[in-house]
């Protein structure tokens, strides 16, 4: 097997740090915001949940429009924009003083959506029999970045506040634009497209073998913005750890989570493995969420719990865009992830958005009694969709 050679190890390298800074950045918030947001003037459940997934109506907009543009105007001015505006969206958000305007932030951060001109420019750059290789090492990245932001977030908070947070983003962001400009090599030609056009994404909503793939995704990023609605406040309110110490929590949970999905992720080379292992992290999620709701005060029980719930995440994670690869047709495999991750945003809107309102209607256990109630919907789409997979991947393979 050929390796990289040193230009595309370069390109994947640095765009990995680009992009898994970026995201750092919208992480970072998750373990913190709800715990504070609460006392801010005109706080509600709902504005709560609507502040932690909004940034994703923008992502799911504007992910084809500026990938489109990338295609006119070059990849890096494009990214360069994206992440201007990201960096915009965290200055109007540190300098709120209402929860109205962290949403107005938020949602300015979501516009920044350069994913797909970042995916493309990493194609530009690369060979055809090295492009997995690399958005497999970007994919890393970005695991890794939702890991450190899990545990940093909590002591970083600590030190800067979440006015401090928000402004650290936007530093992340310029630093990110350095890197683009300094590291990454500008493509001579466009290899592929940045974004598949409309019709082309419908025609991957509506693949019924695509159909439990994006629809895995939806749910998985429902339930992770959902939880963390009401993650924060249980370790609060009814765990009384201090927010400055919740990494004590994470980082155990988290190190456990990490090698359950290294030991799990082989198992998903074979289709038919795969699509059983899916099914079997719904399950998990499932009875993760329903542990959270009964912990009370049990720390050791909440822990156990979280260990399931972050592990089964993070194999589908790192697990689901190789199934879309490897499902969608050649010629269209651009617009099977364009389809893919604008069902992956709109999950986290929609997971904030049920949060919020379960927060204030049900109360903290029924956020996560209404995340777990969100698997029972998202069963029967795995369960059905398991021998369309499995056959997809039988054709593929022949």
């Amino acid at each position: 097997m050929s390796k990289l050679s040193s230009l595309e190890r370069r390109t994947a390298l640095t765009l990995a740090a680009v992009i898994s800074l970026r995201l750092f950045g919208l992480f970072l918030i998750l373990p913190v915001f709800s715990v504070y947001a609460r006392a801010m003037p005109g706080a509600t459940p709902w504005l709560i949940g609507l502040a932690l997934g909004v940034y994703g109506i923008g992502q799911m907009c504007l992910q084809i429009p500026l990938g489109l543009l990338s295609d006119r105007i070059g990849r890096k001015p494009v990214i360069t924009l994206g992440l201007l505006v990201f960096a915009l969206g965290g200055v109007v958000a540190a300098f709120s003083h209402t929860l109205t305007g962290i949403v107005a932030g938020r949602a300015l951060q979501g516009m920044g959506a350069v994913a797909g001109a970042g995916t493309a420019l990493a194609a530009d750059l690369t060979s055809e029999a090295h492009r997995s290789k690399v958005m497999g090492i970007i994919g890393v990245s970005i695991g890794v970045s939702f890991l450190l932001a899990l545990i940093l977030g909590p002591p970083l908070e600590a030190v800067a506040g979440l006015p401090g947070l928000f402004g650290f983003t936007s530093l992340l962001a310029v630093a990110a634009i350095a890197m683009l400009w300094w590291r990454v090599p500008t493509p001579t030609h466009h290899g592929a497209p940045a974004a598949a056009s409309w019709r082309e994404l419908a025609s991957m909503f509506l693949d019924r073998r695509m159909l439990v793939l994006n629809g895995s995704v939806f749910f998985l990023h429902a339930l992770l913005t959902a939880s963390f609605v009401g993650l924060p406040i249980l370790l609060t309110d009814v765990m009384r750890i201090p927010v400055a110490h919740h990494w004590m929590l994470y980082l155990p949970v988290m190190t456990i989570a990490a090698l359950g999905m290294g030991a799990m992720l082989p198992r998903m080379k074979d289709m038919r493995r795969a699509s059983h292992v899916v099914v079997g992290c719904v399950c998990v999620l499932g009875l993760a969420l329903a542990g959270m709701a009964l912990a009370e005060t049990h720390v050791i029980v909440l822990g156990a719990a979280a260990a399931l719930f972050f592990g089964a995440f993070n194999l589908l994670e790192a697990a689901l865009p190789s199934l879309v690869s490897r499902l969608a047709p050649a010629t269209l495999r651009g617009a099977a992830m364009g389809a893919y991750s604008s069902s992956q945003f709109f999950g986290a809107f929609i997971g904030g958005a049920v949060g919020g309102l379960a927060l204030g209607h049900l109360g903290l256990r029924g956020v996560f009694g209404c995340a777990a109630a969100m698997t029972l919907l998202w069963l029967p789409l795995v369960v059905r969709g398991t021998r369309r997979m499995a056959a997809g991947g039988v054709a593929s393979a022949a």
